[in-house]
């Protein structure tokens, strides 16, 4: 292809410039975007990121200019040279945890040390003994073996019981013996294994002379730790492309018998007595799965900065976009800013207000999960009910400090992450065409974050968990021995007022729009109970009442969160008032925009009156989108998003959308380096092929 002549170069977009349309968004608000990002992330860390940022911007192996064209092997190698190349950052500058975690969140791709650096790391540090730490742990928190957790199998994923792979002791020389039994039995969608990875946390089939114990964790190696080739009796390999995730090398692995040393398996909490040969049961059977505890509570946590990045580039663009003409506005008015219909305000709006509410969630959440690590870790050794069923229906949670903890993670977990993967394509899609382009930078942020709303626990599955816990806390609260906690707490309330019925004032008290989410909570719980308890309903039959309850619950969780920051004396103390008020629009569009979506629920509980609901949307949510819009810019901007991370063309904070966009087209995309012969009765296909100088050199 020729270069790009000069007079194309010269061309501009035809007036008003995005830089103008950009710079007069943020002209009509006063809010501070510093003091409002310093308060959702803190100066300190805010700080790390643009040192960390420079630092990955000096790096030739980081630029991006090749990601939107690279297809699957090229994708594949460039990940791993840049997974090489940030540990070896990380040890150049003595990166701690949260810088390395930093850097990650900036290069914003899957990489193929990810599931050794989170899953294998925190299983080994969770559920190894010191001995196994010292042989296992070392050597991979100094990357001289590298891991993955494997767990999911072809034939079950959600369902950890029923995995297919078998762990069996084996007396005579005190070994386990790995096997999988059945093509089901296959390892699937690990991540890091496809390649990567020469060692695996493999989650088995525990079988003692001949009686089954349960899956347990086992560390086994997989790969010659020089030649890197599979060790006998072991297939393993990538499980080929995906919808997205595609720099990862999610594998497969099947085992044929393969013996492991007495120590491979993970005994912090349960192992096998190699002289009895007895099965050591451990203290509480909830804390072996402590590991995807908390990767489900950093989903939540994550949640809202994921929706954040699709918020803020659909925001920009609909900043920079003109479309049509106001049927009102006089005929010379010229084309709207795309931003100024309310319907577009209707569609991303609430958007922005839900980035809010579920990242205040998000460290709420992860201020209960230290809170319960504590309190686990002191009271590690007592005993508990270790009586626990097949089925989803537990009458006990294996573990009372970890029940509030584990449903809270795994509602929040369905609704946080089912909110942000809706909400990427709603994004999208108010992007209008360009949408579909990938350097909107929406498309592949969208396909890499979708399997969060199906790995560690199916969304609709997941709502199963939560709705056990909570008619647990409603029997409780009938029996009178219940726990002093905010659930039985809004059951009580609900209770002692039912027959009197609510009388909510959600359009004048934020608290009673609280009090109005609680509510329906409380009245689907009892409803659920009865319908199980004294109809005596399958658990089947119940699962969408499950599903409504759960997300109910979940909802009520992020509206009191977002209602407790706001009361917060550090709001008060960081930010100014009209900031403060803007966050309060925020939260009442949020809570506002929910109850009317899910108007049915509220209604049939009555909860709030049918006038109630129609002035929640008429006129209340309707105001707080015209109020809420003059701000909508500087509230994306205090995300702190860097143009390097977005990657996106519509998303640029300068609102160079357009010259970017065909930069991108005419002088990035190898594919013009291609000239073909079109003709059907030629079999020459490429005539000349330059795409070589459209890569970059690593």
């Amino acid at each position: 292809m020729s270069p790009t002549p000069q007079w194309v170069k010269n061309l501009k977009p035809t007036p008003p410039q995005g830089t103008d349309l950009i710079q007069s968004e943020r002209d009509k608000s006063k809010i501070n975007v510093e003091k409002l990002s310093n308060f959702l992330f803190t100066k300190e860390v805010l700080e790390r990121q643009d040192r960390v940022l420079a630092i990955l911007q000096a790096e030739k192996v980081f630029d991006k200019s090749q990601n939107y064209f690279d297809g699957r092997v090229d994708k594949f190698k460039t990940a791993l040279a840049r997974a090489k190349r940030m540990r070896q950052l990380q040890v150049k500058h003595k990166w701690t945890q949260e810088e390395y975690l930093m850097a990650n969140e900036l290069v914003s791709e899957p990489g193929p040390y990810g599931l050794h650096a989170s899953m294998y790391l925190t299983t080994l540090r969770g559920q190894g003994t010191p001995e196994q730490q010292k042989l296992f742990l070392e050597p991979a928190e100094n990357y001289k073996a590298i891991g993955c957790y494997a767990q999911t199998e072809l034939g079950h994923g959600s369902n950890v019981r029923g995995l297919e792979t078998i762990a069996t002791w084996n007396p005579e020389d005190k070994t386990f013996i790995l096997h999988s039994p059945a093509l089901t039995a296959s390892k699937w969608w690990i991540g890091s294994l496809g390649r990567t990875a020469n060692h695996a946390v493999v989650m088995a089939q525990l079988i003692i002379g001949g009686k089954p114990y349960g899956p347990h964790p086992f560390v086994c190696q997989i790969r010659d730790m020089k030649t890197h080739e599979p060790l006998e009796g072991i297939h393993v390999g990538d499980i080929g492309p995906k919808f997205g995730y595609n720099t990862m090398d999610n594998g497969f692995l099947l085992l044929n018998k393969v013996k492991i040393p007495h120590v491979n398996m993970l005994a912090r909490f349960s192992s096998v007595d190699p002289e009895t040969n007895k099965y050591v049961k451990p203290s509480s059977p909830s804390l072996i799965y402590g590991t995807l505890t908390w990767v489900r509570s950093t989903i939540v946590l994550q949640s809202g900065g994921v929706l954040a990045r699709g918020v803020t580039i659909a925001t920009r663009y609909a900043s920079v976009r003109r479309q049509f003409s106001d049927r009102d506005a006089p005929a010379d008015a010229g084309e709207n800013q795309v931003l100024d219909y309310q319907m577009v305000q209707y569609r991303l709006l609430p958007l922005l207000a839900a980035t809010f509410a579920l990242h205040f969630t998000g460290k709420a959440m992860m201020g209960l999960y230290q809170d319960n690590q504590k309190r686990m870790n002191s009271d590690a050794g007592q005993a508990s009910n270790t009586s626990r069923g097949a089925g989803p229906e537990e009458t006990h949670s294996g573990s009372d400090l970890l029940a509030d903890l584990h449903a809270t993670s795994c509602g929040l977990k369905a609704l946080g992450s089912t909110t942000a993967v809706d909400g990427l394509e709603m994004c999208r899609r108010a992007c209008g065409g360009h949408g579909y382009s990938s350097f909107s930078g929406i498309g592949s942020w969208y396909a890499d974050y979708l399997p969060t709303a199906t790995w560690e626990g199916d969304n609709y599955m997941l709502t199963q968990q939560v709705a056990r816990y909570l008619l647990k806390s409603a029997r409780a609260v009938l029996k009178g021995d219940a726990p002093n906690n905010d659930t039985t707490r809004i059951f009580t309330t609900f209770l002692q007022k039912q027959d009197m019925g609510a009388a909510h004032d959600i359009l004048g008290s934020d608290s009673d729009l609280v009090a109005a989410f609680a509510w329906r909570t409380s009245f689907l719980t009892f409803e659920a109970l009865k319908h199980r308890d004294v109809e005596k309903n399958s658990w089947n039959s119940l699962l969408v009442d499950f599903w409504r309850l759960s997300t109910a619950h979940s909802q009520y969780l992020v509206v009191k969160n977002f209602y407790d920051v706001l009361q917060s004396e550090s709001l008060r103390y960081e930010l100014d008032s009209e900031t403060i008020g803007v966050l309060h629009k925020l939260f009442r569009l949020y809570a506002l925009d929910t109850l009317e979506k899910g108007a049915s629920e509220f209604y049939s509980s009555s909860a709030v009156t049918v006038r109630q609901i129609q002035l929640a949307r008429t006129k209340s949510v309707m105001k707080l989108l015209e109020e809420i819009r003059p701000h909508a810019l500087r509230l994306v901007d205090a995300w702190h998003f860097p143009d390097w991370q977005l990657d996106s063309s519509l998303g640029r904070k300068d609102g160079k959308v357009y010259e970017d966009m065909f930069y991108r087209a005419s002088e990035l995309n190898p594919l013009n380096g291609l000239t073909i012969d079109p003709y059907p009765d030629n079999d020459v296909l490429v005539k000349r092929d330059e795409t070589a100088n459209f890569k970059s050199k690593l």
